[in-house]
């Protein structure tokens, strides 16, 4: 190989390797520009539950929370119970029919 065509080969590789950074370096910039948005999307949406939650008594909201599925959890059962006595009661008419 002569100089010049050595000196070329070098410097196609050197190109390839430039533009091989400025396609990463693209590529960096525009995700960094994605996680820039999302952080401020994330910063808007939680000022937005700070000022819904300001004033409130998180420790009190979570104790009634409790104490409402608490609640749920028993009118369940009172409902299962009632649903059996129904069923109960309708075997003893068929009963009463037959």
């Amino acid at each position: 190989m002569t100089m010049t065509t050595l000196m070329q080969t070098d410097l196609d590789l050197l190109s390839q390797r430039v533009e091989k950074a400025t396609a990463v370096i693209q590529q960096l910039k525009e995700e960094r520009a994605a996680m820039e948005r999302e952080r401020d999307s994330t910063r808007s949406r939680l000022q937005d539950v700070e000022q819904k939650v300001q004033g409130h008594d998180v420790p009190a909201m979570i104790a009634e929370l409790n104490q409402l599925r608490k609640e749920q959890r028993e009118w369940q059962a009172e409902r299962r119970e009632v649903a059996s006595r129904v069923e109960i009661l309708l075997k003893k008419l068929e009963g009463l029919d037959a």
